[in-house]
């Protein structure tokens, strides 16, 4: 069911899943997160351990976008407010062109 916490997370092309979370409570997911607790969890550690690397003061977070690219997946973290939207996307591994 799309609701518009998700709307725009569904139409993400290559997308193998997402999670939507708020004080590490998943409030929303699909696809290879569903339910992902322990993911959320470790996402949620990342980013609070992430925003303590602040270059500047400040209240908002150093950063929107955190990449965690593993071989064949990536995890995208886009900070909103207090929430944090992660997208499980493919990669597209380009094979090296031999000269």
């Amino acid at each position: 069911m799309t609701t518009a916490l998700t709307q725009g997370l569904e139409r993400i092309p290559d997308q193998l899943g997402y999670l939507v979370i708020s004080d590490g409570a998943v409030l929303a997911s699909s696809g290879d997160l569903e339910n992902d607790e322990q993911t959320a969890a470790v996402l949620s550690e990342l980013v609070a351990t992430a925003c303590g690397l602040r270059l500047q003061r400040g209240h908002d977070p150093p950063f929107k976008r955190l990449s965690v690219v593993f071989g064949e997946h990536s995890l995208l973290v886009t900070v909103s407010g207090q929430k944090l939207f992660v997208v499980k996307r493919q990669n597209h591994v380009q094979e090296p062109v031999a000269v």
